[in-house]
């Protein structure tokens, strides 16, 4: 998740993590060898426009392992997962320099289908 959230001091990520899982914040990780490969993030909610909706927070696979099928399988959970939680939706937002997540999620059959807007509060 460091390599996602570099931003993010190590002893505040734990408290984030341990405060949105009170929230409903979930993890699940693949893991090969004793060694996590890949890991996300997620919540279900339900949202007006779309119904119950699993919400990707977060999905990252270690750099060294990128393109060896670790996400795809994490990812493909994640769609099985969501099916048997009586999803109508899976989504995400992914930052627009993130080119090689962007055709990663395009390949996996996503859609972009809207722009998501940010308003900086103090």
């Amino acid at each position: 998740m460091r390599e996602l959230r570099p931003h993010i001091e190590a002893i505040d990520f734990a408290a984030r993590v341990l405060n949105q899982q009170k929230e409903g914040y979930q993890l699940a990780f693949l893991e090969q060898d004793g060694v996590v490969r890949s890991v996300a993030g997620f919540r279900i909610f339900n949202l007006l426009f779309s119904g119950r909706t699993l919400y990707i927070d977060d999905l990252v696979t270690h750099d060294s392992d990128r393109s060896r099928g670790f996400g795809a399988a994490l990812f493909d959970w994640l769609i099985e997962h969501a099916r048997k939680q009586g999803c109508e939706h899976l989504t995400l937002d992914s930052g627009v320099q993130r080119f090689a997540a962007h055709r990663f999620y395009l390949n996996r059959g996503m859609d972009i289908t809207s722009h998501h807007f940010q308003l900086k509060l103090a």
